[in-house]
């Protein structure tokens, strides 16, 4: 089974992914009919979580990851990530679409769940094993199966962060 921890560096061993997705950046049965208009929803949540971030930056930031290849890892995934200097530690955000939009995947099929990940400019390794590890959480059919069926944020973000029926935790924001 898939886990919501991550290994971290600095004088952490690992953190959870409740650490950078945060309830307020959840967001589910969201329309949207591009892969653009889906990478405006999650920079905007991202934006909104911080006063000195910028929705454009962001956006221009995953954009720019785009262009390099597509983030559509497959099974309705998408996972749009990006390095920024104005931050100081992971952010991310989690959207669940109504219906899939072309990402270019790898397997060809629509997107209908995407994660975004900011990180710090600097944090090369750390960046590749925060992917690596939602890559394996995502490839965990029965947790895509029940985050497309979530009713409401708080649902999907339980299951992202492990937490099942567990009270919520509603951080601030960094």
């Amino acid at each position: 089974q898939a886990t919501s921890r991550i290994r971290w560096g600095g004088d952490r061993t690992d953190m959870h992914i409740a650490e950078f997705i945060f309830l307020e950046r959840v967001v589910v049965h969201q329309q949207v009919g591009s892969k653009k208009r889906a990478l405006e929803l999650v920079s905007g949540l991202i934006a909104a979580a911080r006063p000195n971030l910028v929705e454009t930056e962001i956006f221009d930031c995953l954009v720019a990851r785009e262009r390099l290849g597509s983030t559509g890892i497959g099974h309705g995934i998408a996972i749009p990530h990006g390095r920024l200097q104005t931050i100081d530690r992971p952010i991310g955000a989690f959207a669940a679409l109504d219906k899939g939009v072309n990402f270019d995947a790898l397997d060809g099929k629509p997107v209908d769940l995407v994660c975004a990940l900011l990180v710090p400019e600097k944090s090369t390794e750390e960046h590749l094993q925060i992917l690596a590890t939602l890559a394996a959480l995502f490839g965990d059919e029965r947790l895509r199966e029940q985050l497309r069926r979530a009713a409401s944020a708080a649902e999907a973000y339980a299951l992202l962060s492990g937490d099942g029926l567990a009270p919520l935790r509603q951080a601030a924001p960094l």
